[in-house]
């Protein structure tokens, strides 16, 4: 289903030094900001003290956060949970403070604001849980890049495989570098984002490398370039449709969801936009230049008994 159609294919393939260097830089430029400035990990990772409080009525939560400032909890996460009448609080280890004399603390400074604030339930994510985490989650990262990696292998040919699994790091790393660079909070819920940006950008490559698979077996003339560029031209109106209705929900969440879906939401955008390039100006180059043929492509020759006659 097409809601447009391009008659003349657009020269991808001829930007593609010019794109390929910007994707280079960039690349280079999240990879920088990644290990100087390192991620802002959330208590879920570094460890810390959560707290539910509930409240009589709709909780302010900007009131919330002013009056945890003003008594010198700068660096606590405040969002609703559950109601608008349950609020989640969240706080880094502090050194020489147990998590339950923390905890008290707080809820005396909140029932300054409102004497009906109740306390109703303290967890501790200690420092090594939060390493797990850390490990598992890198590691959950590594697993899945090589099982894509293997799956476009089998499926396809081994220069699709190489040039899938860049541009997938080449999407992880400038989501992992804008959260670093802009100090970000990454939580549970944005790595869960950047694994399901790793299935979103696949299925996007996936569905181009199966258009140029396709051309190369229809398209008996016509350089590698210009395959690349109909295959491209061809599944434009597809891209475009996918990743605007996508979109559309994701803002949703972006824009109505609150704190606790935001940078959810966030990731998942930067994701969408930097997978779509991607997938067009990252992964089919290097297709191209890996030296993709059409006898890599075509069906081998099954011998019958002429060939194998003396």
């Amino acid at each position: 289903m097409e809601f447009f159609r391009i008659k003349n294919d657009i020269p991808f393939m001829s930007y593609a030094g010019v794109t390929s260097v910007v994707s280079a830089l960039t690349f280079v430029v999240a990879l920088y900001f990644l290990f100087a400035k390192g991620l802002n990990l959330s208590v879920d990772f570094t460890g810390g003290t959560a707290m539910e409080v509930g409240y009589t009525q709709s909780a302010d939560l900007v009131k919330i956060r002013g009056v945890l400032h003003t008594a010198g909890y700068l660096d606590a996460t405040v969002q609703n949970f559950g109601s608008s009448r349950d609020v989640l609080i969240r706080l880094p280890v502090r050194q020489g403070v147990t998590s339950a004399a923390l905890s008290e603390q707080v809820i005396g400074v909140l029932r300054s604001q409102d004497s009906k604030a109740e306390l109703r339930r303290v967890e501790f994510v200690g420092p090594q849980v939060g390493q797990e985490l850390v490990n598992d989650g890198g590691l959950a990262l590594i697993l899945v890049s090589i099982g894509i990696m293997l799956y476009l292998a089998v499926r396809f040919e081994w220069r699709f495989a190489v040039g899938a699994i860049i541009a997938t790091i080449h999407d992880v790393l400038i989501i992992l570098g804008c959260f670093a660079f802009f100090q970000w909070e990454f939580s549970l819920t944005v790595l869960a984002a950047v694994l399901a940006i790793l299935g979103y950008s696949v299925n996007d490559t996936v569905v181009v490398f199966d258009r140029i698979r396709e051309n190369f077996r229809r398209m008996r003339t016509g350089a590698i370039a210009q395959v690349i560029d109909n295959a491209i031209t061809r599944t434009l109106s597809r891209t475009i449709m996918t990743h605007v209705t996508t979109q559309l929900m994701v803002f949703s969440m972006l824009f109505f969801g609150g704190e606790v879906l935001f940078y959810f939401a966030l990731a998942l955008t930067i994701g969408i936009v930097i997978g779509t390039y991607s997938s067009v100006l990252v992964a089919s180059p290097i297709v191209m230049w890996l030296g993709i043929s059409r006898e890599d492509l075509m069906p081998a020759k099954k011998e019958t008994d002429a060939d194998t006659r003396p």
